[in-house]
């Protein structure tokens, strides 16, 4: 069993009668679900995952009203922890006393400020250059299982895709460090007798391809250790995983350095094909640094477009 479907399988089991028998003012008001930080949240969770934090649970994010006061907070806190430790072979960890908690009772303010650096959810345009993807892949992820007031459904909808603009910079930093990366300086690190920088170079390649290639499916980059995971999922592209891993995987040898750096060249032919396809560039040539720059020209906001190329890039 995965962390959602045991998660969901607690709440439903016991926590919809503990909210509407005991807080049924607030019951119809609050957001329950299985969402942050962990394999679990993405489905990608299994037998080995449940080594740590593997458990039945589930959150419940508060308003931010005032008159959701300390007390009832409090009591709610109460009532979760009063819910029974074991459920389907599984036993619940016991919840910190100082917060941080992944599970129980969250402050959806808290829950924000903790991904977005604000309690509102509202993003500017800087805002949405300088946070890591993975804060907001862990905003949109998981599930709700209990949709409340609305409020948290709609803003997760909301940050679910980024603006064009950004989406724009970004994909056009990835695009300029994949062509000096694979296209470039691969070889030349070759032909100058490094081998382990060359690797670097394969590494950086496949780093930004991969960034890229979520990007044209317009999804968020989750944390490292999924990215593989999460690739192969993706209807775009996702084939590509198999490549990068190769890239990754094998030695430098003359006869693989070949196959390597035909990897790229095809790596970067089916990246070009989608910018063709998404009307994303209008280059003309194999060369992604030239589509780079093609892709930065279709950003409309001008200071943003004229910013360095890299601005949005790790």
């Amino acid at each position: 069993m995965q962390g959602l479907e045991l998660s969901r399988a607690y709440f439903e089991a016991y926590g919809v009668s503990m909210l509407r028998s005991q807080f049924p003012d607030w019951a119809d008001r609050l957001a329950v679900g299985l969402v942050g930080g962990g394999s679990e949240c993405f489905g990608y969770d299994d037998e080995i995952s449940q080594d740590h934090d593997f458990e039945p649970g589930f959150c419940i994010f508060l308003p931010e009203e005032a008159e959701l006061d300390r007390k009832i907070a409090f009591q709610m806190e109460r009532a979760y922890a009063g819910l029974p430790s074991e459920f389907q072979g599984f036993t619940r960890s016991r919840l910190s006393p100082v917060g941080g908690n992944r599970r129980g009772v969250i402050r959806l303010g808290d829950f924000l400020e903790a991904r977005l650096g604000n309690r509102s959810g509202e993003l500017s345009l800087e805002g949405w250059l300088r946070l890591p993807e993975q804060a907001l892949a862990e905003l949109v992820g998981g599930s709700l299982f209990w949709t409340g007031d609305g409020v948290f459904s709609a803003l997760r909808e909301q940050l679910a895709r980024q603006p064009a603009d950004v989406r724009c910079k970004k994909l056009a930093g990835r695009l300029l460090l994949m062509g000096q990366s694979g296209q470039y300086n691969y070889q030349r690190c070759l032909a100058h007798g490094e081998p382990a920088a060359a690797q670097l170079a394969a590494g950086e390649f496949v780093r930004h391809a991969i960034a890229a290639v979520f990007l044209l499916n317009d999804r968020y980059l989750p944390y490292y250790k999924w990215q593989f995971r999460a690739l192969r999922e993706l209807p775009l592209l996702g084939d590509e995983a198999e490549s990068f891993e190769l890239l990754l995987t094998t030695d430098n040898s003359p006869t693989m350095a070949r196959a390597k750096a035909e990897l790229i060249e095809a790596t970067a032919s089916a990246v070009i094909g989608a910018l063709r396809d998404q009307g994303l560039s209008e280059a003309v040539c194999g060369d992604l640094e030239k589509h780079a720059y093609s892709v930065n020209d279709r950003i409309r906001n001008s200071t943003l477009r004229n910013a360095h190329i890299l601005l949005a890039v790790d």
